[in-house]
């Protein structure tokens, strides 16, 4: 398993290029303190939802990830979204959140795995974070 410590999230969110952002959407549960972390750094608004696919033990519970929260959001037309989880492997969970939000102009970040911004791309392994 591989540490990463807030420092080290701290010092990739400051050298990415990050896009113009007007909303930040965490996925939660696992995305929720990434999703606060990115947002903070962009200084904009955070909303989350929470979708259900992986037990505590990593293994999928659906053959489909599910919606477990999807919040009221005032209107999202013409808003820039950042759409942030922690780890994307299969790319489910992002592609059924991105399906609840279809016709948005929406970009993908994750701290490890599959997306449009990845904080680590190069971590192939498990990783412990420092908010476990």
């Amino acid at each position: 398993m591989v540490p990463v410590l807030f420092s080290e999230i701290s010092a990739r969110l400051r050298s990415l290029s990050l896009p113009e952002t007007d909303l930040v959407i965490g996925i939660g549960t696992g995305g929720i303190v990434p999703a606060s972390l990115v947002a903070f750094h962009l200084g904009c608004e955070l909303q989350v939802i929470t979708l259900n696919y992986r037990d505590e033990n990593n293994t999928p519970r659906y053959e489909n990830p599910v919606v477990v929260n999807m919040p009221e959001m005032p209107s999202l037309q013409g808003k820039r979204i950042l759409l942030v989880d922690d780890v994307s492997v299969s790319g489910k969970t992002l592609h059924e959140a991105l399906f609840h939000f279809q016709g948005l102009q929406i970009r993908t970040l994750t701290m490890k795995g599959k997306a449009d911004y990845v904080l680590f791309p190069e971590i192939q392994d498990c990783v412990k974070w420092p908010w476990k």
